[in-house]
């Protein structure tokens, strides 16, 4: 008789609907909070809120200070007045006071807020444009072939500029498998400028 495998989390033994090893409840804690064991009996509660408290919120170093809890899109998150929030908002409040209109971000000079960076010192509130061109300077924002939607290479949008006007927008598109109206916007700068 085959034995049963069983949750691979210490002192766990239970063995209904394994995924990754671990039990259904372990694996909806990693799902929810990115830790198998987080949110949990095994996890006293509190934990983050005291971290936030007493580490982030008093550290004054230079160097990124890495969210050890949940994250969600790697972005340090934290269950704050009934709803989980980012936890480098609420750092960029403490630190500089409400955003200037709901629409500011809390972005990252460093570059790292992907990563879970939630050092005061490296948080500022921006426009989304302004942060959006933050991360294309830190080279975070996935464009052209980082992207995983691209469709094309930098190689065949180049291609596609030097066509213009020797094939019409719908030769090329149909030769490069797009839309027309992709290869109109590649023409008119309006996607893959940087390569101008």
């Amino acid at each position: 008789m085959a034995i049963s495998p069983i949750c691979s989390i210490p002192d766990c033994g239970k063995g209904d609907k394994l995924r990754r090893g671990w039990c259904n409840a372990h694996y909806h804690r990693w799902r929810k909070h990115g830790d198998p064991l987080a949110g949990g009996p095994e996890s006293p509660r509190g934990q983050a809120r005291k971290y936030f408290e007493e580490v982030v919120l008093t550290y004054d170093g230079d160097e990124c200070l890495t969210w050890p809890f949940a994250t969600t899109e790697g972005y340090g998150c934290i269950k704050h007045n009934g709803r989980v929030q980012l936890v480098s908002r609420l750092v960029c409040e403490e630190e500089h006071g409400a955003p200037p209109t709901p629409d500011h971000e809390a972005a990252h000079s460093c570059g790292k807020g992907h990563l879970a960076c939630v050092t005061k010192g490296h948080l500022s509130w921006k426009t989304p444009v302004e942060n959006s061109t933050d991360r294309i300077e830190h080279g975070t924002h996935p464009k052209g072939e980082q992207n995983g939607s691209a469709k094309l290479t930098e190689t065949d949008v180049r291609e596609i500029k030097a066509l213009k006007g020797v094939l019409s927008q719908y030769e090329i598109a149909k030769r490069f498998g797009v839309t027309r109206s992709a290869v109109g916007m590649i023409h008119r700068h309006k996607i893959w400028a940087w390569l101008d």
